[in-house]
């Protein structure tokens, strides 16, 4: 299954880098991209949508699902 959700405060690569990061840690996540040019990451896998956001504001951005 795959996710869109909306990550608000991306400005560059390594923000990118962190959001897919912390994405990727979150049970379930099969795969993880982000991409600030369109304020949003996609996930594939099963992962609990509130577990997405908690990781994303946890790495330091707005999120939601």
């Amino acid at each position: 299954m795959s996710r869109t959700i909306t990550v608000e405060g991306m400005s560059c690569g390594h923000c990118e880098q962190s959001v897919t990061e912390a994405l990727e840690g979150v049970d379930g996540v099969e795969r993880a991209t982000a991409d600030r040019e369109s304020d949003s990451a996609t996930v594939e896998g099963d992962a609990d949508p509130d577990a997405l956001v908690s990781a994303v504001t946890e790495a330091g951005y707005d999120a939601s699902a």
